[in-house]
């Protein structure tokens, strides 16, 4: 067996490889630059795990470079991922997995992100109450922050949580590994992390611990907040307060960090106009509840999902009736799985019926051909 090899001079075990290769392909994703498939990679697992954890174990593993993938957004502006390749994402789940258990124990109570046991309905609740105590929130978008982030920076900040030598030697590694974009030219990285690898996230939460939580627990210790990855929310009693603390952040990211923060998405707000994860609030008139708000899902978050079924609904889609109807349930049970802290039933009975005539349409038309989805000429839809 290839796996029984002694342990080499890193302290990387082959049952680490394993699991960690496990929770890759049940995450899914696409091929990086060598266009090999998770599923090609668990058909010969021996032949392409084995190298994987040779190298870790021998201190001779070097990434191959991070495909650049541009994801269209909703206003559209595009969105740039980095996807290793599956042997690549394995190798971070490995030092990940190892990193978490030693970081993640001493990280802010107000950190969501990302983290075992905390979810992004946690962060929403917290939101809430914080937005029931407080009459001001400032609302921090820092422009691209996985590709601002400063290497030597990070690297300081992984240190304060260990000294473990493999895990600062394949983070530094991680970090350097370039891009190659979508004509194939190769790009050097100099700075930032990239937004779709494995151990960007908790390595996002290591940096942000020390220079956004512990920074506003230390010089603004009144305020109230909570962070998801890079979205910040910090709540205040008053507007001049707020401007004072928000002035003090801006300053601290800007002239110490070099970060650029996006103007057009920060601000101060009351909780009425306030957004925080897609969710919104709104006054509830419920008996005893008087100055009291309830979660409602965003606007731009409502405009988004109805766009998305608009062209999920194209008659010039090419689909036949069945797999567009499963397209429209999957994206009917995340959307509706994410906003269920809210009250959504009307909402969708509203759009059902427009959701309905649209499709009767298209059932005549070529894409779908003139087939009935059902016996009964009904469109069943998965309202939860």
């Amino acid at each position: 067996m290839i796996f029984e090899e002694k342990q080499k001079s890193q302290p990387i075990d082959k049952r680490q490889v394993r699991e960690a290769f496990q929770k890759v392909r049940s995450n899914g994703g696409a091929s990086g630059v060598d266009k090999m498939s998770i599923k090609e990679v668990s058909l010969q697992a021996r032949k392409y795990l084995y190298p994987v954890w040779n190298r870790l174990a021998s201190g001779s593993y070097y990434p191959k470079a991070v495909r650049e993938v541009a994801i269209p957004k909703f206003d559209g502006r595009v969105r740039k991922l980095g996807i290793p390749t599956v042997q690549d994402r394995t190798a971070q789940m490995v030092i990940r997995e190892e990193l978490e258990t030693i970081a993640d124990k001493h990280f802010s109570a107000s950190s969501y992100g990302y983290r075992p046991h905390k979810s992004a309905h946690q962060a929403i609740r917290q939101c809430r109450e914080n937005c029931m105590k407080m009459d001001w929130a400032i609302d921090l978008d820092i422009k691209s922050f996985f590709d601002e982030i400063d290497h030597e920076l990070m690297m300081k900040a992984l240190s304060r949580f260990t000294d473990k030598k493999h895990i600062h030697l394949y983070v530094k590694r991680w970090l350097e590994a370039p891009i190659q974009k979508k004509d194939g030219t190769i790009e050097k990285r100099v700075k930032g992390t990239p937004q779709g690898g494995v151990i960007s996230p908790l390595l996002a939460n290591i940096f942000l611990h020390f220079v956004f939580d512990k920074w506003l627990e230390k010089y603004h210790p009144q305020v109230k907040f909570e962070r998801y990855a890079d979205d910040f929310s910090i709540y205040l009693r008053s507007k001049k307060a707020a401007k004072r603390v928000g002035n003090s952040i801006y300053k601290f990211l800007r002239d110490k960090l070099q970060f650029p923060i996006n103007r057009e998405k920060s601000g101060i707000r009351k909780p009425l106009d306030f957004q925080v994860l897609r969710f919104g609030f709104v006054p509830t008139y419920k008996k005893g509840e008087k100055g009291k708000y309830q979660l409602v899902a965003g606007l731009s978050k409502w405009k988004e999902f109805e766009a998305k079924l608009k062209h999920l609904t194209k008659k010039t889609i090419p689909a036949n009736f069945e797999e567009c109807i499963q397209r429209i349930n999957l994206l009917l049970r995340g959307w509706i799985n994410y906003f269920k802290p809210t009250s959504i039933q009307g909402k969708l009975k509203k759009l059902e019926e427009w959701l309905r005539n649209r499709l009767r349409y298209c059932i005549w038309s070529r894409s779908f051909g003139r087939k009935s989805p059902n016996e009964n000429g009904k469109i069943l839809f998965d309202w939860v």
